[in-house]
């Protein structure tokens, strides 16, 4: 049996990802959020400031809670977000940038972020 990926390209005609990565890269709360906050950025964002975005969705989280996402995303969510070619990562700024690739993440971003925002 052959299986056949399929490749998602945005609207502008961008580079496509596979669904299987698009799925796998919306899979997880945290980094859908961190996608979507620089979704809605133009140019290079802090890691700080992304990691702050994604405690500050929780409230007041602790110092303790405020690292723990901080390491999350380092280890965890940023080498998969490199991996996939959605982000570049600036080592000596500190900064992650979307790329073009990024494009096809778009509407599901929205769609989580309504989703998200919308009263109980």
């Amino acid at each position: 049996m052959t299986t056949e990926i399929t490749r998602v390209t945005p609207s502008n005609g961008a580079a496509t990802l596979p669904v299987n990565t698009v799925f796998e890269l919306l899979l997880d709360e945290q980094r859908r959020a961190a996608l979507y906050y620089l979704s809605q950025n133009v140019g290079a964002v802090s890691i700080d400031d992304v990691t702050a975005q994604l405690a500050h969705r929780e409230g007041d989280p602790t110092r303790e809670r405020r690292d723990a996402i901080a390491t999350a995303f380092y280890h965890t969510h940023l080498p998969r977000l490199i991996d996939t070619g959605v982000v570049r990562y600036d080592r000596e700024g500190g900064t992650i940038e979307r790329r073009a690739a990024a494009a096809a993440l778009d509407p599901y971003l929205e769609l989580a972020h309504r989703d998200v925002c919308r009263p109980s």
